[in-house]
């Protein structure tokens, strides 16, 4: 049996305490080793990028795939990868938790430039402002003391 689908995932965590941890020097390495992972659970990578203290990873997911799975898979994997390359001399963890947000196949193209123009974005509004407004957009219902925990 076939199952066809269209299934649109943005992803976006900080890392632990929102501690600008990710050097530019070795972003890209990580963003590969992220792309590796996901591609090996087999799901399709459409974009991935952030800043020094989050990132955003845009995903084709498959309906058989648990996103709480994938992403946890992610962040322990990379935040191994991190300590194995030693790519900082800081204690690097990843929060807990993640946002995740659906998109139509419409919006494919705008996602995947809004999340390679993060740099650009960030310039003009804080992720804390961010994460926000993909609260309120998608109409999510949250408690701030419970997002904010990590803004702290």
């Amino acid at each position: 049996m076939t199952t066809y689908s269209q299934i649109y995932i943005q992803v976006v965590f900080a890392v632990k305490y929102r501690e600008a941890l990710i050097h530019e020097s070795w972003e890209e390495e990580l963003y590969k080793y992220i792309t590796g992972i996901v591609q090996n659970k087999e799901q399709k990578m459409l974009a991935v990028n952030g800043m020094p203290d989050h990132l955003h990873f845009f995903i084709g997911m498959r309906p058989t795939c648990c996103l709480s799975d994938l992403v946890r898979e992610v962040k322990k994997s990379s935040n191994a990868f991190i300590k194995e390359k030693r790519f900082t001399p800081f204690n690097f963890q990843w929060q807990e938790g993640f946002g995740a947000f659906s998109y139509s196949h419409s919006s494919l193209d705008n996602v995947i430039g809004y999340i390679m123009r993060q740099k650009e974005h960030h310039k003009k509004q804080t992720f804390k402002d961010e994460y926000l407004s993909y609260l309120k957009n998608f109409n999510v219902e949250y408690k701030e003391e419970y997002v904010f925990d990590w803004f702290e």
